[in-house]
């Protein structure tokens, strides 16, 4: 998209009507200034690589600490195999997860399972990186947010990708109810989230001070005679 500039244009086009002959020539003072409007300036790309540049980082060092986890666990433990950490409310529990997280859908059979987790995943996480090069430079927690739920979300992605199930293995429970074993990916999601629900939070509160408005304009408390 261009920007075109005519100075005097509309002056000399109505001068041309003013007199006999109906046509309307080109002004000869009429100048064309072409801008291209859709070209980003030196301050917007610097600012778009070095957002990409923390995502990238943050993601990458989740990432890392994520499958960490889970290649430690999975060498010491086969699967349903526990080892105390802290006496009647957690254990250590290699679990093999075909649903998504904390086990939601993993007792779905379907045709092509691990295959659909993975698309459905990869699109999530396709909308999540378009969001976050697009949030605003002022906007430090969403984008610290979405970097966890980057981060999480790739971890599990690499799982599925690469045995076809997640690992996970945080048993949380208390005397017989369990809360679904999960992973440092997981967390790390609901941590992503949680920054921000208390962003929007944030930037709805109304600010402390500000008076409410009255309806009807502002009232002198005198009554026109």
């Amino acid at each position: 998209m261009f920007r075109i500039s005519v100075p005097s244009f509309l002056a000399e086009c109505d001068s041309k009507r003013a007199g006999t002959d109906a046509r309307i020539e080109k002004p000869s003072s009429a100048v064309l200034v072409w801008d291209l409007v859709t070209t980003p300036n030196h301050e917007e790309k610097e600012g778009l690589r070095r957002r990409a540049f923390s995502l990238a980082a943050g993601v990458a060092a989740l990432l890392a600490l994520d499958q960490a986890t889970k290649t430690a666990v999975a060498s010491r433990l086969v699967p349903g195999e526990s080892i105390e950490i802290l006496p009647g409310l957690l254990h250590l529990t290699l679990v093999r997860n075909t649903g998504m997280a904390f086990g939601l859908l993993s007792g779905l059979d379907i045709p092509f399972k691990s295959l659909l987790m993975t698309l459905l995943s990869l699109v999530a996480l396709s909308a999540v990186i378009y969001y976050a090069l697009r949030s605003p430079r002022g906007e430090t927690m969403t984008r610290l947010g979405l970097i966890f739920i980057l981060g999480g979300a790739l971890g599990n992605i690499v799982d599925r990708a690469r045995l076809g199930y997640v690992i996970d293995f945080v048993d949380v429970f208390y005397r017989d109810m369990h809360w679904p074993a999960f992973n440092v990916a997981d967390s790390s999601i609901c941590v992503g989230v949680g920054l921000l629900l208390l962003d929007s939070l944030r930037r709805h509160e109304p600010s402390l001070g500000a008076e409410p408005e009255v309806a009807g304009g502002s009232s002198t408390g005198e009554s026109a005679s």
